[in-house]
């Protein structure tokens, strides 16, 4: 295992896509929710354990959730746990976190990858991580996984990418342009013209790659992260991060550098990649009966004239449902969501209504 691979693991959503089960205090990544016996968080540090030493995986997260990340992955010592104390999306996590690791080790190559997505194809996608590490190694370049699209679907951003490759590796090509959720008719577009990818989020880079980015893109959070180099590593860490990100813009690292930078590349690949980002995914990667009903679990869920539901209920509750069709059904914390499953996009809506209205009571 190369001591040089490093993971950088984002785990400070809360995931309100996912609500009632997810919330502010508990959110998705700390869930199982397929009952394999490991959360999202768990499963995505298992998988870089067979990348990275596993004193090179790093999680950084909202402070409020440092204890949830210490009980479900007791590996990881103090100084792998980078606690922010206010979200400040993307870039400013990364940013820190590659500066964090630079100071460890400048050699270090580092994967970024958000802690709530689901791989299927386990050997596919440590294949597709090492081959961009490799490439990654030792270079000034940026590079990002593309996944294969199997659909026109509106809810990812999509990568356009060119024939052009590296010169040491001719299967990741240089990024034409990033676009962002485009409509149903625009994503079709897409998707028969051959030349784009769905944004996975998941990133390969030397350090010293990303840190040139930010000086380049970005250079007033450059400088405030810089300015931490005396501190990173050391008791003077936490009280520094605390400042520095009262003074950071709230930007994403798409925004800020990826859409920028002109050396940025993508290896396309197909590994049955899920980011989880709504009940529709959920019910898209589930068992299903023989008339499409997703029910987790269903020891006491009875189902009549009912089909191509999403129901999600305490494993304890006798819930029956008549004639019910194409809905998501969820109960969780006091709480009971029924929602028609295309009008799903609307729950982000919904929990900003319920904190209006109800405080934090239910969120």
């Amino acid at each position: 295992m190369n001591k040089n691979n490093y993971a950088l693991i984002m785990a400070g959503g809360i995931g309100s896509r996912f609500w009632p089960v997810s919330r502010t205090e508990f959110p998705k990544q700390f869930i199982d929710f397929f009952g394999v016996g490991k959360t999202l968080i768990q499963s995505t540090y298992d998988r870089f354990l067979q990348i990275c030493p596993a004193e090179n995986i790093f999680v950084i997260t909202n402070e409020i959730y440092t204890d949830l990340v210490r009980e479900q992955l007791p590996a990881l010592k103090d100084n792998q746990i980078l606690a922010e104390p206010i979200m400040r999306n993307t870039a400013p996590c990364i940013a820190y976190g590659s500066m964090k690791i630079a100071e460890i080790n400048p050699e270090a190559v580092i994967v970024v990858a958000p802690s709530d997505h689901t791989i299927a194809n386990q050997p596919a996608f440590l294949k597709a991580i090492e081959q961009s590490m490799n490439a990654a190694s030792g270079s000034n370049t940026l590079i990002t996984l593309g996944i294969k699209p199997n659909r026109p679907d509106t809810g990812y951003g999509y990568i356009q990418y060119v024939d052009d490759t590296l010169e040491n590796d001719t299967e990741i090509h240089k990024v034409k342009i990033f676009t962002e959720k485009p409509n149903l008719e625009l994503a079709k577009s897409f998707i028969q013209s051959g030349d784009f990818l769905w944004n996975a989020g998941i990133f390969i880079w030397s350090a010293q790659a990303v840190i040139n980015a930010f000086e380049k893109h970005l250079p007033d959070m450059f400088d405030i992260f810089r300015n931490g180099k005396p501190h990173y590593n050391t008791l003077k860490e936490r009280e520094f991060i605390a400042q520095a990100y009262q003074l950071c813009t709230n930007i994403s690292i798409d925004f800020a550098i990826m859409e920028k930078a002109e050396n940025v590349y993508v290896l396309p690949a197909d590994f049955g990649w899920s980011d989880l980002g709504t009940w529709a995914s959920i019910y898209e990667m589930a068992e299903k009966d023989y008339v499409g009903n997703a029910v987790m679990p269903s020891e006491h869920v009875m189902m009549y004239n009912s089909a191509n539901c999403m129901v999600n209920v305490p494993k304890d509750k006798l819930v029956i449902l008549q004639g019910l069709h194409d809905y998501i059904v969820v109960e969780s914390n006091n709480t009971l969501l029924i929602c028609p499953r295309a009008e799903e996009q609307n729950v982000k809506n919904i929990v900003a209504d319920v904190k209006t209205k109800f405080g934090g009571k239910f969120n």
